[in-house]
């Protein structure tokens, strides 16, 4: 096959509005000159809100990111390097000095400060919002002067600078000009007008968003940065067909698709004038299960899923050498564990899956008085690679022990909000450790009980006193081989429970025109400001 394959492993006024205006028309003459270069990009779903803070969906941050900028970001190696904030340092164990990058601009023209840092992370801190758990360990951000910010911890905190690379600025007198200085989210269907408009200052700027249609993006030409990319504009299109995604970047219709299908790699790569990117992906796909005394599917009913027998029995009762072959094409790692063995904690003992044994399934089963039971398993079909086809075929596995199984498929700007509700009895998962990059995240979001700024992806009643002090200690202890230890000691309770039933690592995929030039990450994030069109 003809494959391309990637690997990469850095006192506030109102102003700008006259420059912004010569800025914009020198872009319009050298647009005259030189040809524009639209990027046209199409994936399987559309973003959920414009709001950094009314989600922890990464695909939606993915997109964002163009728009927002944050503190300190990932480079191209994906190290952290300096954005918004230009220096920083521990002044006390529950302590960092932050120096912000001056002469910085939003898109509408007012000047970057302090202000904006505490009013961002006073929004994103608040109990409504639905990315609070990103920021979990922060409880104070203070001014110390226009250009100077401290971040006050709950004691040593190893992961602030991780935490922060997915925590975007947004614009005080913006969002008090128009009534959104309280955080949106998407689970309780709390909108503001962030939810709709975005003024960010990133590498471009919003233009405008039809919801399960497009988004447009026109490139700033005030960005503090030195821009790498040769984009002028970014057109984007949720295509939710696979067979559709295919043939309008095969048609020219699009210039990039994210993510390719699996099926149609073959047939991207040997096409002229088209080429495939590929990289191993940070993103573990599992599922996750009702810890609730009811399942929705049985009403009245005591929960089978409480019982640990019961989880191992619907692990066991998973042919995940079929899955890897039939439904993810040979591209996928059957995996055992919930982190990837790039991120910290993770440890090669625990990445074993339960062997495939129907029969013992069911005398686990038959022991749990379990035989027969029935469930709903809930998937999105326009979020990870082949969701819907993996859904549907480890609902045709359980039934072979016994299980009634309901499949029930949605998009993804309404499944997540349904799973953070909690409306769910087994759902999938994916999990690629961001923004920290770290196994704390899986820690923090999905074992830890929700409340106080944890759980925030723990929606269904998982509560272990265990797992609640390992996150506690891992939070503040320095110590990084120890800290791994308890983070790794977390993953082992998992395992040994089955508290989470993990599936595979995922491939991911792009395909694109020959003449884009794009970089594939293992993050799975598309950093379009290094992207160009020759």
């Amino acid at each position: 096959m003809a494959q391309m394959l990637v690997r990469r492993g850095a006192a506030r006024r109102r102003k700008g509005w006259v420059a912004g205006a010569v800025a914009g028309a020198c872009l319009a003459l050298l647009a005259g000159v030189a040809e524009a270069r639209t990027l046209r990009f199409a994936s399987q779903g559309d973003i959920a809100t414009l709001d950094p803070y009314a989600h922890t969906e990464s695909f939606t941050s993915n997109i964002l990111h163009h728009i927002y900028e944050p503190l300190v970001r990932r480079s191209k190696s994906l190290e952290i390097e300096p954005a918004l904030a230009t220096a920083w340092r521990q002044v006390a164990p529950d302590r960092w000095r932050f120096e912000l990058r001056r002469g910085v601009q939003f898109h509408n023209g007012n000047a970057f400060t302090a202000d904006d840092v505490v009013a961002s992370m006073q929004r994103l801190m608040d109990p409504a919002a639905r990315a609070r758990g990103n920021v979990s360990q922060v409880t104070a951000v203070e001014k110390v002067d226009d250009f100077t910010v401290e971040f006050v911890t709950r004691g040593p905190y190893p992961l602030l600078l991780n935490d922060l690379t997915g925590v975007f600025i947004m614009d005080r007198e913006w969002m008090a000009a128009n009534n959104a200085l309280q955080p949106g989210n998407i689970s309780t269907r709390t909108t503001t007008y962030a939810s709709t408009n975005a003024n960010g200052t990133g590498p471009f700027r919003f233009e405008s968003w039809r919801p399960d249609q497009a988004l447009t993006m026109t490139v700033n030409p005030s960005w503090w940065d030195r821009a790498e990319h040769n984009l002028t504009r970014i057109e984007f299109r949720p295509i939710r067909s696979d067979a559709t995604r295919v043939a309008a970047l095969l048609s020219g219709e699009l210039d990039l698709i994210v993510p390719a299908p699996l099926q149609d790699l073959e047939r991207i790569a040997s096409a002229s004038g088209y080429k495939v990117i590929e990289e191993p992906s940070l993103r573990l796909i599992f599922l996750g299960f009702s810890f609730r005394p009811e399942l929705h599917a049985a009403p009245g009913v005591r929960n089978p899923l409480l019982d640990p027998r019961v989880r191992r029995a619907l692990w066991m009762a998973i042919d995940l050498d079929t899955l890897h072959r039939r439904v993810m094409r040979g591209k996928s790692r059957t995996v055992g564990t919930l982190v990837a063995p790039q991120i910290p904690g993770y440890a090669r003992e625990l990445d074993q899956p339960l062997r495939f044994d129907p029969q013992g399934a069911q005398r686990l089963l038959q022991e749990a008085g379990a035989t027969g039971f029935k469930v709903r398993l809930n998937c999105s079909n326009d979020r990870y690679i082949a969701d819907e086809q993996t859904c549907v075929a480890i609902a045709g596995m359980w039934s072979r022990i016994g299980v009634g199984v309901e499949v029930q498929v949605e998009s993804r700007t309404t499944y997540f909000p349904r799973m953070d509700r909690g409306e769910l009895d087994i759902y999938m998962l994916g999990w690629a450790t961001l923004p920290p990059m770290d196994a704390f995240s899986v820690l923090s979001a999905l074992l830890a009980t929700r409340g106080q700024g944890l759980g925030g992806n723990n929606p269904n009643g998982l509560s272990d006193p265990r797992l609640d002090a390992l996150t506690a200690q891992a939070a503040v202890e320095m110590d990084e081989p120890k800290r791994r230890a308890l983070m790794t000691e977390a993953l082992k309770i998992v395992r040994d429970d089955v508290l989470y039933l993990p599936l595979h690592q995922q491939p991911v995929a792009f395909a694109a025109r020959a003449p884009v030039e794009v970089i594939n990450h293992a993050d799975e994030f598309v950093r379009l400001w290094f992207a160009k069109v020759n």
